[in-house]
């Protein structure tokens, strides 16, 4: 999220859930979403385990009792509390919608990997994806939840509609041939991603230049823009390319923003 549009969603959020906890929520929300964008599915899910962790101490807090020491913070035992609190105290939503969905997402991301052997399809992305929507879903609840009674619910709305609409990786991977679903990119850019999903290993400028043109680049333009990352890579003297620690941090901004410092070509 930009800037402004996370100031505004901690805004909304602070109306009724503390400070510290609606900070972090957002923090591992805007982390797991990044994650989940470049691929990375199992880190997503680890990000939402920590979400869930952070929602649920926002919502322990709002009812009123106090924290125990981070290693006492028990996921289950807050579930079951806060499903225990008569409905006459606090609204469902808090009591009992947020609670179940934060468990489905909690018992994913406490048991990745762990229910399939070698032999089966990873869970990975399809478990990932689940996440994500559950997770949207809940801090768009926290969201409605907070400005319930708000004369002006227009910021609150249009939170909720960019919350819940659908995420989507900006990789993909089709028989080898990773493609990247970025508005804009230049060749530059193409190349640079595109050692950026395999680093630390090594690609020949030919493969480079060639995901270049499938994405819709010129060979010379391609070769150009391979030719611009003369800085951020090490070249074996043989052509075969490897990203340095400059390129990685710039691949990884481009992928949280969308955006590219460089003039397109």
């Amino acid at each position: 999220m930009a800037d402004s549009t996370t100031t505004t969603l901690a805004a909304l959020l602070k109306a009724r859930f503390a400070a510290k906890q609606v900070d972090s929520l957002i923090e591992h929300y805007q982390t797991m979403v990044s994650e989940f964008q470049k691929g990375e599915w199992e880190k997503a899910i680890i990000r939402s385990g920590k979400f869930v962790e952070a929602t649920l101490k926002a919502l322990w807090l709002f009812v009123g009792n106090p924290l125990p020491r981070a290693r006492e913070f028990k996921v289950d035992f807050v579930i079951r509390e806060l499903e225990k609190i008569p409905a006459a105290n606090a609204d469902d939503t808090v009591r009992i919608s947020i609670p179940r969905a934060c468990r489905f997402v909690y018992d994913i991301a406490s048991n990745r990997g762990s229910r399939h052997d070698n032999q089966e399809l990873n869970p990975n992305e399809m478990d990932a994806n689940a996440v994500i929507g559950t997770c949207s879903w809940v801090l768009a609840e926290m969201v409605r939840f907070s400005q319930a009674g708000v004369v002006d619910t227009t910021q609150a709305r249009e939170m909720v509609v960019r919350l819940t609409q659908k995420k989507f990786p900006v990789m993909e991977d089709v028989d080898g041939r990773v493609y990247f679903h970025l508005k804009g990119l230049s060749a530059r850019d193409v190349a640079l991603l595109t050692l950026w999903n395999v680093h630390p290993a090594r690609l020949s400028k030919q493969e480079v230049i060639d995901a270049a043109k499938r994405h819709g680049s010129s060979l010379a333009n391609a070769k150009m823009g391979v030719s611009r990352l003369d800085k951020v890579v090490d070249d074996d003297g043989q052509g075969n390319l490897r990203l340095l620690t400059p390129g990685v941090s710039e691949a990884e901004q481009l992928l949280a923003t969308g955006k590219s410092k460089f003039v397109k070509e």
